[in-house]
């Protein structure tokens, strides 16, 4: 078990946090949630950065094709302690950053009459959920109604749209004077400290890739307003509600660094899955299938390594805007005090 882990708190609300006025640019190497988490905690205590992508955040980031959920609970299920200790700091630090862009209505576990025991064996594994009988499902979802018995509700969690939290959070970045550029060679000189976040791009020992498809539905006749994860002892998956009856149905967890589009038998999988929740799924719109492959450590966690006045903050594995916030806050925090020393 790592060290104990400290509670995250924005940048903002931080008392008598230090300030990295006087530094020179810090330059991060990619927009995907890493680096732009990063950049917030650092512009936010005076640093000058320069975020450096060639597409900016889009459709080549893994963090594009995310499910965009909030829940440390639910991911205790298969992950390290460590996940929910950090992660459960991620809903206040992004309703601080992006308010409005956080929707609180918890997560919602859900299993077939037959697989009926996987709710037994998922709640031995997590904490802070509440056992509801099919009554209780139909009232936190009424398309739900009379389909599942029985259910876990974890009603601290929450989920936001990966897609409008990037560009929203790149916008906030640009009001605050960071610099966006497309090439190393539009850098100024002088940068004290650059730091990679750029995933499986990355020149870095100890990465494996894991591929994650997903697909985005659109189901005019179905309406849930929180995630919904679906047990099953193969696959489990997870519908994720979007704007105007879109869900994003996620994901494989395959071992592969392999991009590419979506085999057939994954999508086979969670557009099942999704019938399995509701029958009106068969009707819907493929409105779009993806593919992200995610950077990840042996122990499935993130890490910053630092060489000299370079650093990665990498390694976030399905974890992306769960442990974004506090390991920017770590690495932030790293960035200035070694900044600090430079100068005495």
């Amino acid at each position: 078990m790592r060290s104990s882990v400290s509670p995250v708190k924005t940048a903002e609300h931080q008392t008598g946090a230090k300030t990295g006025a006087g530094t020179k640019t810090v330059v991060i190497k990619g927009a995907g949630v890493a680096g732009l988490a990063l950049t917030y905690e650092l512009a936010t205590r005076g640093v000058a950065v320069t975020v450096v992508d060639p597409s900016g955040p889009g459709p080549k980031s893994a963090s594009w094709y995310a499910g965009g959920m909030l829940a440390p609970w639910c991911e205790r299920e298969n992950a390290a302690e460590d996940v929910l200790l950090l992660g459960k700091e991620a809903v206040s630090w992004w309703e601080t950053v992006l308010p409005g862009h956080v929707h609180p209505n918890g997560t919602l576990v859900v299993a077939p009459p037959r697989d009926r025991q996987e709710l037994s064996r998922f709640a031995s594994r997590t904490s802070c959920y509440d056992w509801i009988d099919g009554a209780d499902v139909g009232e936190l979802e009424p398309d739900l109604a009379g389909r599942f018995s029985k259910a876990l509700f974890f009603k601290d969690e929450a989920h936001l749209d990966p897609r409008k939290a990037l560009t929203a959070l790149k916008g906030k970045l640009e009001k605050l004077g960071v610099r966006f550029c497309q090439a190393p060679a539009e850098v100024q000189a002088g940068a004290e400290i650059e730091v990679d976040c750029t995933g499986m791009k990355a020149l870095e020992t100890g990465l494996r890739g894991v591929r994650g498809e997903m697909a985005i539905l659109h189901a005019p006749d179905v309406t849930l307003s929180r995630p919904v994860r679906l047990l099953h002892p193969r696959i489990p998956v997870y519908i994720v509600p979007r704007d105007n009856h879109h869900f994003m149905v996620g994901a494989t967890m395959i071992e592969s660094d392999q991009g590419g589009p979506v085999t057939v038998r994954s999508l086979m999988e969670l557009l099942n899955a999704a019938y399995a929740v509701h029958p009106a799924f068969a009707e819907a719109q493929i409105v779009e299938t993806g593919t992200g492959v995610r950077p990840a450590y042996a122990d499935n966690f993130p890490q910053v390594r630092q060489d000299g006045n370079r650093l990665s903050l990498n390694g976030f594995y399905r974890h992306g805007f769960l442990l974004a916030p506090s390991m920017a806050q770590r690495a932030a925090n790293q960035i200035l005090s070694t900044c600090n020393e430079a100068k005495t």
